[in-house]
């Protein structure tokens, strides 16, 4: 019984002691681990500063290693994946996060959202849209609305784009009038191209209504109207584009003239045509009113004296293109003593041509794209409205 009780009076303290090396031992791991995890992390982000992505991600895995609970760090693994066009393990990491139990609500909103740009940058439209349509009511939801209108301009499925638009608008993000007019706009090509007259009438009726004083309704309304033989409806309403939308009437001027003309109404076109030719002088209108002016010398004194006041090859082209549709010299100017030889004047009108071609283009003021058609819609970074309807030479 002795023997017994000595032993454990042995055994007692040095279970203790046991116990207080284990718990120092398993203090010291974790202050360990906790040190070497920062550390780790900030390496990633400096090596992420200096553009080493490669280091960066090396970086972020070993410290993902060491704590995968924390979601942080899958969340800056994620995003570089992503930003190297590593697509399928940024993917993967964010699909790790949505799968794990205990991910707070606001962090599995987060993945959500992560997992979306991914499949959106990896033109995985399909998962991307479904991906965004997961995220409404979250704290994303505008955010997800935002790519899911880019998504469907992307498809051409205007429809779910007036939805989509429409649905920002009423939560208040802000005016979307003009996109969705363009939308209804682009409805209406698709109904006439497929003969549906009615369908086409209805859309463009509701994209005047929700943007009376867009452009962009008023032009296609015009040239539908004179498409159809109804050149007066054509002016009439092309005239109410000359005052909401001055700058835009250089689109439909060249149609605005034939419209004119079929429906005997020269001389009235002639007057409001030069009233915003004095506001702002463009070759678009100079070269319109010259093809209602019947009298040739009246014809060229115009586009000569505009040459005189906007020397510019556009307009130096269309007084070389007029003296030699007439054959002459020009009545305000006396005929050169030894004028060119036919072939030398055709070789100077189409050197001429050829250096005013570049500028008679459209160019995107937000990224820059040159086109020689005026688009509503850059093909270069599909921004609405960004071409100024005025050509090169004129801006």
């Amino acid at each position: 019984m002795d023997f017994e009780l000595q032993w454990l009076l042995w055994a007692l303290p040095l279970a203790f002691a046991l116990g207080w090396v284990a718990s120092r031992l398993d203090v010291r791991q974790w202050k360990r681990e906790q040190k070497d995890s920062p550390k780790v992390y900030y390496k990633g982000l400096s090596f992420l500063l200096n553009e080493q992505h490669d280091k960066a991600i090396d970086a972020f895995i070993e410290a993902v290693q060491q704590d995968p609970d924390t979601s942080d760090l899958h969340f800056a693994l994620g995003n570089l994946f992503r930003r190297r066009g590593e697509y399928e393990r940024a993917v993967r990491v964010h699909q790790h996060l949505l799968g794990r139990a205990d991910l707070p609500k606001s962090d599995r909103d987060r993945a959500q959202h992560a997992l979306a740009q991914d499949y959106m940058k990896a033109g995985l439209f399909d998962r991307a849209e479904q991906a965004y349509t997961a995220l409404a009511g979250t704290s994303f939801d505008t955010e997800a609305r935002l790519a899911l209108l880019d998504l469907h301009e992307r498809a051409r499925d205007w429809r779910a784009a007036v939805e989509v638009a429409r649905r920002l608008e009423t939560s208040g993000t802000g005016s979307f009038a003009s996109r969705i007019a363009h939308y209804l706009c682009e409805l209406t090509l698709e109904a006439d191209a497929a003969q549906q007259t009615e369908a086409g009438d209805a859309a463009l009726a509701e994209a005047r209504e929700v943007a009376p004083r867009d452009a962009r309704p008023l032009v296609l309304a015009g040239e539908r109207a004179a498409a159809h033989g109804d050149h007066a409806e054509a002016l009439r309403i092309w005239s109410t584009l000359m005052t909401v939308q001055p700058a835009a009437f250089n689109l439909v001027a060249r149609r605005y003239a034939a419209s004119a003309r079929a429906a005997g109404k020269e001389a009235s076109a002639l007057e409001r045509l030069g009233g915003l030719y004095e506001q702002a002088p463009t070759i678009d209108l100079l070269e319109t009113i010259a093809s209602l002016q019947d009298d040739p010398a009246a014809r060229q004194s115009l586009l000569v004296t505009h040459l005189r006041e906007h020397p510019t090859m556009a307009a130096a082209q269309a007084v070389l293109a007029t003296r030699a549709a007439t054959g002459s010299g020009g009545a305000s100017e006396p005929p050169a003593s030894t004028p060119l030889p036919i072939a030398e004047t055709s070789a100077v009108r189409e050197a001429v041509r050829r250096a005013a071609r570049p500028l008679h283009r459209y160019r995107c003021a937000a990224c820059g794209f040159e086109a020689e058609h005026y688009f509503w819609q850059c093909p270069g970074c599909l921004g609405w409205d960004t071409y100024p309807p005025r050509r090169l030479e004129d801006q």
